[in-house]
């Protein structure tokens, strides 16, 4: 009886530990997610702020009086520039799309050698990938410029640079990793080629995989500007016309916003559309054979 008594208490202490764990992780979660809310909530506040309200101080953390006006001025400044509005989109479009299908192509075939062929030097080159990931992009500008000056005010200048992604390269090994290697021997056995058993066995499997670096490269890819290698008007994006609508100081605050707002919306859009299977992928990417 003394026993049993024991083991209920035990049982119970065990209970509420993990309640109370479950608890602290949720807050901590809830905190997490709120702190890193908070930037996206400001800039949607300030684009409906009047201009008198953006500079109260202390600033408020809602709308006093909510309007329209900041978009209005956007769209009228952006299309007041020197060429329609509706390039500068068909650029921005132009660029995310095919940067976003040659990461996916080059990336996963990349990583399909990476993971599951055996090359000279693999281990060197994998090793080589997880570095790269420290390192930012400004630290290439400089060789970048150099190799793509030829190719200054054309869409390739814009494209090139960004085909190459060491962090989708490193999300599709991952996954690729992930393949029992049985199925490419049984393959191989039955005849199949490399590139057979690459589209046919490896990619149906890898379609959480995909998905997320499609997320990846397109927010990466709608933010590209052009920087030094692009000056024809014609050939500049979306976010490169925002910049320029906002560029004229604290008098077009509210109309930085609202360009802030509105190149937000389709990366947001592209994630919750793919949420579930970004979930399924980060859950999945490091399970082996």
């Amino acid at each position: 009886m003394t026993k049993s008594i024991a083991s209920v208490k035990g049982s119970s202490r065990m209970v509420g530990s993990r309640l109370a764990g479950t608890i602290m992780i949720f807050l901590f979660l809830t905190i997490l997610g709120i702190f890193m809310a908070l930037p996206i909530y400001l800039a949607v506040i300030m684009a409906f702020k009047p201009v008198q309200e953006l500079f109260v101080f202390p600033p408020k953390l809602y709308v006093l009086d909510p309007t329209l006006d900041n978009f209005r001025d956007m769209f009228r400044t952006l299309s007041n520039l020197w060429v329609p509005f509706e390039r500068y989109v068909f650029n921005s479009v132009l660029v995310t799309v095919c940067v976003t299908l040659a990461q996916c192509v080059f990336a996963s075939m990349a990583a399909f050698v990476l993971a599951k062929c055996r090359i000279p030097g693999g281990t060197f080159l994998n090793k080589l990938i997880v570095v790269s990931l420290l390192y930012q992009s400004n630290v290439i500008y400089i060789m970048q410029y150099l190799i793509m000056a030829r190719l200054r005010d054309t869409y390739w200048a814009l494209i090139l640079p960004a085909v190459a992604s060491p962090m989708c390269l490193f999300l599709m090994r991952q996954s690729m990793a992930s393949v029992p290697d049985a199925m490419i021997e049984a393959a191989k056995v039955d005849g199949a080629n490399l590139f057979t058993i690459f589209w046919k066995i490896v990619i149906p499997n890898q379609k959480p995989a995909l998905m997320t670096m499609m997320i990846f490269a397109f927010q990466a890819a709608w933010n590209i500007q052009g920087g030094s290698l692009v000056s024809r008007e014609s050939l500049k994006t979306l976010p490169t016309a925002a910049a320029q609508a906002a560029s004229a100081g604290l008098a077009r605050a509210g109309v930085a916003m609202a360009a802030a707002v509105v190149m937000l919306v389709p990366p947001v859009v592209v994630f919750m559309l793919a949420q579930r299977q970004v979930i399924e992928t980060m859950a999945h990417s490091g399970i082996k054979e």
